[in-house]
């Protein structure tokens, strides 16, 4: 099961989406391909500063959004950000907090995170995190 980070959904939308990825997406049934509702929200903030919003808008529609299930940031979220948030504050290491929503979400739900910003992530011991980019 795969939590989908926001670059790589992004990729999806460029010109040329990486090989490797479209390769993986393929292997992986539907029902294992998740994204966070903290990535909607990002890419949507992306979407809305584009100079193109209704180019990217429908290629979301057709591409993105039908192929994955949307989970939420909700307690369990909430409860493994605030105990990971503090974690790496004692290591005087910081980190983003949409990086650790996305992060709290992908521990609470047993998910891998894909994702092409594996230093970030990397740095969360207890989470899975690969790179098909």
């Amino acid at each position: 099961m795969y939590l989908f980070d926001t670059d790589t959904l992004s990729n999806l939308l460029t010109k040329r989406p990486s090989a490797r990825l479209l390769h993986r997406l393929g292997e992986v049934p539907a029902a294992a391909q998740f994204t966070s509702s903290i990535t909607v929200g990002e890419i949507c903030y992306g979407l809305h500063k584009s100079s193109r919003p209704d180019y990217y808008r429908e290629k979301l529609e057709r591409l993105v959004w039908p192929h994955v299930q949307i989970v939420p940031f909700d307690r369990e979220a909430a409860e493994a950000y605030g105990e990971l948030r503090a974690e790496l504050e004692r290591k005087g290491e910081r980190l983003s907090d949409p990086d650790l929503m996305i992060a709290a979400i992908g521990l609470s739900r047993s998910l891998v995170v894909v994702t092409g910003n594996i230093k970030h992530f990397g740095r969360i011991e207890k989470l899975k995190v690969e790179n098909w980019l």
